[in-house]
Parts: C-alpha cells; sequence; structure tokens
C-alpha cells in the first residue's frame, strides 16, 4: 500500500530524478501517479530511489526493472548509432523510462512481453536465430 508520506517521497524522487535527466513536465507528473496508483511498482521505485539499487521484488509477467533496463539498453544504443546522445551516460533518464515502461507493462503485459522477448533495437540479418 502506497501511504500518503510514500507519495510524497515519490513525488521528490521522480522530480529529482527528472531534473537529473533532463526531464519535465507531463512525463514526470504522470510517471509520478503512475508509480503511486501502483503500489508494487511504487515500492519497487521508491527502494531504488533510497537505496540506489533494485529489489527486484516488482515483477510483471516475471520481468523486473532490471530487465527492462537490459532491454531498453539496445534501444539506446540504437539511438546512439543514429546520432542521439541524449541516453548516453544519463543513469536517471534510463530509470525513470525503466519505471515507465514497467507501469505499462502492468497494463499490457502480453504486448511488452512480446516486445521483450523479439526486440532488440539493433536490426541485421537472422538477429532471432
Amino acid at each position: 500500500m502506497i501511504t500518503n508520506m510514500d507519495r510524497k517521497k515519490i513525488t521528490e524522487a521522480v522530480k529529482r530524478f527528472g531534473s537529473e535527466a533532463g526531464e519535465n513536465g507531463e512525463f514526470l507528473k504522470e510517471l509520478a501517479a503512475g508509480l503511486a496508483e501502483s503500489p508494487e511498482i511504487g515500492q519497487e521505485f521508491l527502494f531504488y530511489a533510497e537505496t540506489g539499487n533494485f529489489s527486484c521484488k516488482a515483477k510483471i509477467e516475471g520481468y523486473t526493472a532490471v530487465d527492462i533496463m537490459i532491454w531498453q539498453i539496445d534501444h539506446f544504443k540504437a539511438q546512439m548509432d543514429r546520432g542521439k546522445y541524449d541516453m548516453r551516460e544519463n543513469g536517471s533518464k534510463m530509470v525513470l523510462r525503466a519505471f515507465d515502461t514497467m507501469l505499462k507493462m502492468e497494463k499490457e503485459p502480453e504486448k511488452y512481453k512480446r516486445l521483450m522477448q523479439t526486440e532488440t533495437g539493433t536490426d541485421y540479418p537472422d538477429k532471432y536465430r
């Protein structure tokens, strides 16, 4: 259960990470609200915000925030290949995006499970063989 104190901590941590990540506005508001409404993922985020580590207790279809970050790293690398460097060495942005994806995965588990199992972000012939 997310208490009012936890909601406040979530909002403050999202703002802090958002500032470090160069994020602001609607994305951060929606992320903070989503984390506050999802007890398991919200607690995982708070644990990370307070310790800098993942407890990996929150799981969607067996996937943790760490699994999502690993999957997203391939996408970040693909963006850098295209000259977009805003994710490079930006751990705060990667963490925020991972928790955002985890919240989306909670709502549409099959969609994200399929993406994580089939999509790597790097295109090359026969990548799934």
